[in-house]
């Protein structure tokens, strides 16, 4: 129970009507959980606009509303906050209402198109083995300690974030790894939060069906790093021409990491194969369990973070070299007969290039890399010929499927996809729309010492068709059908 004048501490407010003194029980934005004496935030979202729901949110007991159009006749016995900026003053009056817990916690965000869960996870997992207390909040699960909470988008709206936040706080947390999705910086749901620091992985082609253009992709990653503090650090990947872009009227500490050329903190791959690889970090020499160009980019974040955040190189980098590959991310699964399937979360033309690429890297002349890929449904329809090209191009076999058609026609999907493969390529594709029966196929084609890569679900343990989400884990049908072979 808070009091309203506490919540609106940093809100820019245009007006008040009504008593500022009134104790609050609780923050909503969705009309349908408000309850009695709530504070009730309406939100301009992508697909609904929360002024239309305030009387809704009245009517089940709100006595408090923040908005950015005030109705024709307010309500006199209704608190009223004005704002030109209702999503940004939710994230602030959430932070005030849990006694803003980002500020008695480390906290750091990862933002990228690629990398962010590796890197977070990692980072999390890190101090954990270093002795701290940490809380996570990524695309695959989040965590306070040991405990382990479902995580249902990537970054939680801003209410759900501050409790948990709140409660890593309650539960002696010193740190806490969070991605930072473009939705979430963009739709102002960090807003209010403490950043002792921000990673910058990449930026390439995605989420477009939101941010229309690529410029605005772009400024919604770059709009994280203009809100952080003097006194925290931005460390960005020089490898990638967008990273500079991020230090841009930055208040910050700035560091660059590289794989390729001069940074502050550097990592060389000095040789690798599908068991791990050993890299040069910073002079030293450490043998991981990761593969690809794109993982020692994502350790040499993950030691630079750490680094900055006051651990010991040699204790980095002891914790480094008995790290596991997070879940879904280039998860090597080996059958009896030699046969190495993996199962990689890729669902973007940048990151499925990487992982062929890093497969071609490793396999030897004779060795088949066979890949299933499909595309999502109700997202970027551009990426999908693009998607069927680079699989095509780097591979042996492609396997055309379906990966959450959610409310589209598979077929329809598979359609663009093959529209993007040329003439003297179809020759080596298939389309089989059932995924069961696709990585079954894959498997059966595969000879001892082949690849499969199983491509865009990576840790997902669903299938989400017509709207109904279907219990379907690739690693498991990766698994079984290799059991035979």
């Amino acid at each position: 129970m808070i009091k309203i004048e506490e919540i609106l501490k940093g809100i820019e407010i245009v007006s008040v009507s009504g008593t500022k003194s009134k104790v609050i029980s609780g923050i909503e934005f969705d009309s349908r959980k408000a309850q009695k004496d709530s504070l009730f935030v309406a939100v301009k979202g992508y697909k609904t606009d929360g002024h239309n729901f305030i009387s809704s949110a009245i009517a089940s007991g709100a006595s408090a509303v923040i908005c950015e159009i005030l109705p024709e006749n307010p309500e006199k016995s209704i608190c009223w906050i004005k704002t030109d900026d209702s999503a940004k003053a939710l994230g602030m009056a959430a932070s005030n209402f849990y006694g803003n817990p980002s500020s008695s916690l480390r906290l750091v965000g990862v933002t990228g198109t690629n990398g962010k869960t590796t890197i977070a996870t990692l980072l999390y997992r890190m101090f954990i083995r270093l002795g701290y207390k940490c809380g996570l909040f990524s695309t695959v699960c989040n965590y306070i300690n040991e405990k382990e909470l479902d995580a249902t988008h990537t970054t939680p709206d801003p209410v759900q974030l501050n409790r948990l936040l709140s409660e890593m706080v309650n539960e002696g947390c010193d740190y806490a790894f969070m991605e930072v999705s473009s939705h979430s910086a963009d739709q102002k749901r960090i807003a209010g939060l403490n950043f002792e620091g921000a990673i910058f992985t990449n930026l390439t082609h995605d989420h477009l069906d939101y941010h229309k253009t690529f410029d605005n992709y772009l400024a919604a990653k770059k709009s994280f790093f203009d809100l952080l503090p003097a006194n925290a650090f931005a460390l960005v990947n020089a490898d990638d021409r967008n990273g500079m872009v991020m230090l841009q009227n930055c208040k910050a500490r700035h560091y660059t990491f590289s794989v390729r050329g001069m940074a502050d903190y550097r990592c060389s791959i000095i040789e690798q194969s599908f068991g791990g690889m050993g890299l040069k970090i910073q002079g030293e020499e450490v043998w991981t369990r990761f593969i690809g160009d794109f993982n020692a980019s994502n350790l040499i974040a993950v030691y630079a973070a750490s680094e900055l955040l006051g651990a010991a190189k040699k204790e980095i980098l002891t914790v480094l070299s008995d790290l596991h590959p997070v879940p879904g991310r280039l998860e090597v699964i080996k059958s009896p007969g030699g046969i190495s399937g993996i199962v990689d979360y890729a669902h973007t033309p940048d990151a499925l290039l990487n992982v062929i690429d890093t497969i071609n890297k490793i396999r030897e002349g004779g060795v088949q890399l066979i890949t299933v890929v499909g595309a999502g449904g109700d997202r970027d329809r551009t990426k999908r010929p693009k998607m069927a090209a680079i699989s095509a191009e780097g591979s042996t076999k492609v396997i055309l499927t379906s990966d959450n058609p959610r409310s589209e026609d598979p077929e329809k999907i598979i359609d663009e996809m093959e529209a993007g493969i040329t003439p003297d390529l179809k020759r080596k594709t298939l389309r089989i729309t059932n995924r069961h029966d696709a990585i079954k196929t894959a498997v059966m084609l595969a000879n001892k010492g082949d690849v499969i890569l199983i491509a865009g679900k990576g840790h997902e343990t669903y299938q989400e068709i017509m709207g109904v989400k279907n219990h379907f884990d690739d690693r498991e049908e990766l698994k079984n059908a290799l059991l035979f072979k």
